[in-house]
């Protein structure tokens, strides 16, 4: 499976629109989970998060919002920031823009944020576009180090590398509270949340 795990400036380029990573000379990461929630996963990540008094931001699919409601009530009692991450989890390159859209406002109505994330980071300039009209309003929420944690072909281990080798201040890091996700992210999160807690970083929910 190819992917690159740090953003190229080439890409961060062609869509200004997007927020890549958040400008500060602080010690400070933005940890986001994406696909949720999950039964387990989620649960495990805000345990996880607690541990170090750590605040993330979850970009929520609006249909496992609806099903697990009440772990989408917890993350926002704990703290944490929610994003819309449409509701059925589709791929803007390959769905007609206004089935892409409507979808993004299907999961509004349920998701209370003004954040976006385009599953897969796939989205036109067109659909971009329109985030940012009356009826939506949402501002478009990339990253900056993808952990890798979906891949079945890498290792836990391997994903907590990545993070740490790559994640500066400011970085905006993905992981996955996801059924595919959960091995790895089991492994590499607790590693993750310790290395940076030792280093002196404070870990921050993305409030725009």
């Amino acid at each position: 499976m190819f992917y690159m795990v740090k953003t190229p400036w080439l890409l961060k380029n062609f869509y200004p629109e997007c927020i890549w990573d958040i400008k500060t000379k602080e010690k400070v990461l933005y940890l986001t989970f994406d696909d949720g929630p999950h039964p387990v996963a989620t649960p495990f990540v805000l345990e996880e998060l607690k541990k170090h008094n750590a605040k993330a931001t979850f970009f929520c699919i609006g249909k496992r919002v609806e099903e697990y409601f009440d772990i989408y009530k917890k993350i926002i009692e704990e703290g944490h920031a929610v994003g819309n991450h449409t509701y059925d989890h589709l791929n803007g390159w390959k769905t007609k823009d206004q089935i892409y859209l409507d979808n993004i406002f299907k999961a509004k109505k349920i998701i209370d944020s003004n954040l976006f994330r385009p599953p897969y980071g796939r989205i036109t300039k067109f659909q971009l576009k329109q985030l940012s009209a009356e009826k939506y309003k949402l501002k478009p929420i990339m990253w900056s180090v993808l952990s890798g944690d979906f891949d079945k072909e890498v290792s836990g281990e391997e994903c907590y590398h990545t993070v740490v080798k790559n994640a500066k201040q400011g970085a905006v890091v993905v992981f996955h509270d996801s059924e595919k996700a959960l091995d790895r992210l089991r492994y590499a999160l607790p590693l993750v949340l310790k290395h940076f807690t030792e280093n002196g970083f404070e870990f921050r929910s993305i409030i725009l």
